[in-house]
Formats: C-alpha cells, structure tokens, sequence
C-alpha cells in the first residue's frame, strides 16, 4: 500500500537541491540584498551581467562595500518565497504518492470478497509545480560603472560597484549633493508632519536638518577633492582636511594645475563660499556661536562675537551650487 509514498521518500532523500527560479523585472534587473545583517541594503543588478561580469567569489553592497560570495546577495523576500515553494512542492509529492498508493490498494482488492477494504486519503492538495519568484518594481536610479561596465540599479544613492567594488568620487560627490538637495526640498513636508507633535520638535528638528546639510556639503567637496588630487599627484602629501579650508585647498590646486578657485568663480562667489564653508565650521566647532577668528576670516558685519548664527535653506542650496561649480570645472580639467 505505502510502495509508492516509500519510493517517493527515497527519492525526496536523495534530491540535494530543489531549483527556484528568480524572475528579472521589465527592464532586466534582478533583486539583490547585502547579507550584512547591519546593512540589508537592496538594490538590483543587470541578468546579463550577473551572469558575464560578476564573479562568484566576490561580490561587494553598493551602499557599505561588504564583501561575500555570489550566492549570498537573494533577498530576504526571495529566500522566504522560495522556502514556501519547495516546501508546497515537497508536500504535494508525498500526497500526491499517498493518492496514488491508495488508489493502487483499493484496485487491487477482490471484486467478490466477503470483506472489502478501501483506502481513501483526505486534506490533500493539488501538486504544486516551482514557478519563478517573482521580483519587484524596477529602482529609476540606474547606473553603469565607468571600470568593469556593470550596471545596477539603486533607490536613493549607492557609493560602491558591486560588481568590482569601484568607489567613484564622482558619482559619490553627485549622490551626496542629491541626497542634501532632496532633505532640503522636504523640509516643508517634514516641518508639517512633526508639528503635529510639537511645534517645538518641529522646528528643532527642521534646524538640524539644515544645519547638518551644509556640513554634508562641505564634507562630499572634501571627499572629492582628497580623490581626485590623489590621482592627478600621488606623490603629494595632503594635509588632514585640507579642503576644507578655501585658502589652502585652493592653493593646492594651483600648484598642480596653475589654477585656483579664484580662476573658477567671481570674487562675490568666492567672498560667499568662504563664508558658507566659515559657518559651517562654527557649527561643528563651537555650536555655531560666533568667535572673533569667524569675524577676522569673513568680516562678516552681521554677526558679533557671542551671537549665533542662522543657517537658512536657500545657504545649503547656494553652497551646493557654488561647490559643484567647481567640481565640474576640475573635471574638465
């Protein structure tokens, strides 16, 4: 009776591994998710690169650069869906074994016996056949990395190639400038949502926000530079966060390319970066209270010693314009 649900179950025993497919999206992108369980970034890759491009051994998270073999990267989703699936698949196979078993005895049984015995088998369900796991909705942020070619696909912003682990400063520096300009764009949005709270908090928080965008920027200017002077002179020692200092950062420049920012922007642009970039370090070095160093710098009249100052979002917007300015023109360069 139980011939056929024994010959399945050896048959179970020895299958090592049940296939489930993953689905691309439209455009041909499958999910990915870091196993750094800190990170669990998502984001998606090319099919056809996965396949070309990418290596077994080493693939790196777009977001923190963490490192593991090619088969660690299925989402959480996916895991989960596919579990479901070969354990739906397993269980249609020993009920549809034990249906057939049943039928088998109950065929066999004498036609004009005096006792007739019938077997019939309950709560089964159809077979379940693997169907691909299906993926999610394509990420709009698509990018192809300017050394192995590969192209993934992001939401928000990604630092690191995965396929090859490739930092771009460019692209970091452009993702770093979106990412202030989308706080700032939202700020209304989040003012009104914490007021319902407090008004308090509300603009607490609306003021750190903005605050903390223009250390950002200056901090993504900084990242930039460090790279690309790095490249052009790597036989050049850098001061510890010397650009963010316009004196000095300027200065370097013009001794590798005879340049310096006075060539890239007029003297009112480069009298308010250096006030923007003064302020910002007020901020992270004195709580933004004004010190007489600040007054000597800038001569801003606006403010005395003692006073704080006021950060605005159309600051955080000037700066990001002023310092992407000169990015582009040192990519000309």
């Amino acid at each position: 009776m139980f011939e056929r649900l024994i010959r399945e179950l050896k048959e179970l025993e020895r299958t090592k591994l049940i296939s489930v497919p993953i689905e691309a999206d439209q455009d041909g992108y499958l999910d990915r998710e870091c196993p750094n369980n800190d990170c669990l970034f998502q984001f998606k890759v090319d099919e056809a690169d996965w396949e070309e491009l990418f290596k077994d051994e080493k693939v790196f998270c777009p977001q923190c650069r963490h490192e593991a073999k090619s088969d660690a990267w299925f989402t959480t989703e996916q895991i989960e869906q596919a579990k479901d699936q070969a354990f739906k698949h397993i269980h249609g196979r020993i009920d549809k074994a034990l249906e057939q078993g049943a039928r088998d005895f109950n065929s066999k049984q004498p036609r004009n016996s005096f006792i007739k015995m019938s077997v019939k088998v309950t709560g089964t369900k159809p077979m379940h056949y693997i169907m691909p796991v299906p993926s999610k909705e394509e990420m709009q942020l698509k990018i192809q990395c300017k050394v192995c070619n590969a192209k993934y696909a992001v939401i928000g912003s990604a630092f690191f190639c995965p396929c090859c682990g490739h930092n771009s400063a460019q692209e970091t520096f452009d993702n770093s400038l979106k990412k202030i300009q989308d706080k700032i764009k939202n700020i209304p949005i989040i003012r009104k949502a914490v007021e319902s709270v407090s008004k308090d908090e509300a603009e607490n928080t609306c003021r750190s926000l903005v605050e903390t965008s223009l250390g950002e920027c200056v901090v993504a200017f900084q990242r930039f530079c460090e790279v690309d002077f790095t490249k052009r002179a790597p036989e050049k020692t850098i001061k510890f966060n010397a650009f963010q200092n316009i004196e000095i950062g300027s200065t370097y420049w013009n001794d590798i390319i005879g340049e310096s920012y006075s060539n890239w922007l007029t003297i009112d642009e480069l009298t308010r970066l250096n006030l923007l970039f003064q302020k910002r370090h007020l901020l992270a070095h004195t709580e933004g209270i004004v010190d007489q160093k600040y007054l000597d710098k800038t001569s801003d009249s606006s403010y005395k010693v003692g006073q704080r100052i006021v950060i605005k979002e159309k600051d955080v917007l000037e700066l990001i314009g002023l310092v992407k300015k000169l990015v582009d023109t040192l990519r000309q360069k």
